[in-house]
């Protein structure tokens, strides 16, 4: 029996064993996912987004078909999200050359992406080097590093924009157990308050432009096994 001072009264004692633990708190949850496992994929990108409860680690997946140079989001996606695949399209179309894509290359297809989940809603400035990079994988058959998830905003030019609430995405990349996250240059300062004990088999790529991330994330050709013809 344990007193209780303030009231005057004796309370039972709880001793609370591994055993009673679902019991008293539920079944237990789902495990986080092993996101570095699998094999690395044409058009799907992993990326990090913030929400009130932490980190999450978010898809991306982009796919085209036949069609008249549409563009379609799905996955139930706000304004700012939306304005980032316009983005990353506009990005795409100015770079044909660089890229090795053929010009014209979007006029007689339909280009979808899409964010898992379509049951929550999503938004934010987070995902736009995420669907960018998604998007370049699907156009010229490079794989995407399974082991690679990424976080910030592009600009029409391809410069990469620092985000908020990188503590919360990196730790949600460390529990998914990625090996690596690219980060936009201009957030290098938030790490000094980060725990890095917590981060200590993380590793960060800085990213200014495009470039960086897609030097970073995508595998060459020649290393993929299925190529995706366009």
């Amino acid at each position: 029996m344990v007193e209780d001072r303030e009231a005057g009264k004796k309370t039972a004692k709880a001793n609370v064993t591994p055993e009673k633990l679902r019991k008293y708190l539920g079944p237990p949850m789902a495990p986080h996912l092993d996101r570095s496992a699998g094999v690395d994929e044409v058009g799907a990108a992993t990326g990090l987004a913030w929400t009130p409860y932490g980190g999450e680690v978010l898809e991306v997946e982009a796919q085209w078909m036949p069609g008249k140079g549409s563009l379609i989001l799905t996955g139930q996606l706000g304004d700012v999200m939306k304005e980032s695949a316009m983005t990353a399209l506009s990005y795409a179309r100015a770079r044909t050359a660089s890229l090795g894509l053929k010009e014209g290359f979007y006029a007689e297809r339909e280009i979808h992406i899409h964010v898992p989940a379509g049951a929550v809603p999503k938004d934010g400035p987070s995902a736009g080097v995420t669907m960018a990079c998604a998007l370049v994988s699907l156009l010229t058959g490079q794989p995407v590093r399974r082991e690679v998830a990424m976080t910030g905003e592009i600009t029409l030019r391809g410069r990469v924009l620092p985000v908020g609430g990188l503590k919360e995405k990196l730790l949600a990349a460390a529990r998914a157990g990625l090996a690596q996250v690219i980060v936009p240059a201009d957030n290098a300062r938030d790490l000094e308050q980060l725990p890095r004990r917590d981060l200590r088999d993380l590793g960060i790529v800085f990213a200014r432009t495009m470039d960086d991330v897609l030097n970073a994330a995508l595998k060459p050709v020649e290393s993929r096994e299925l190529r995706v013809e366009s």
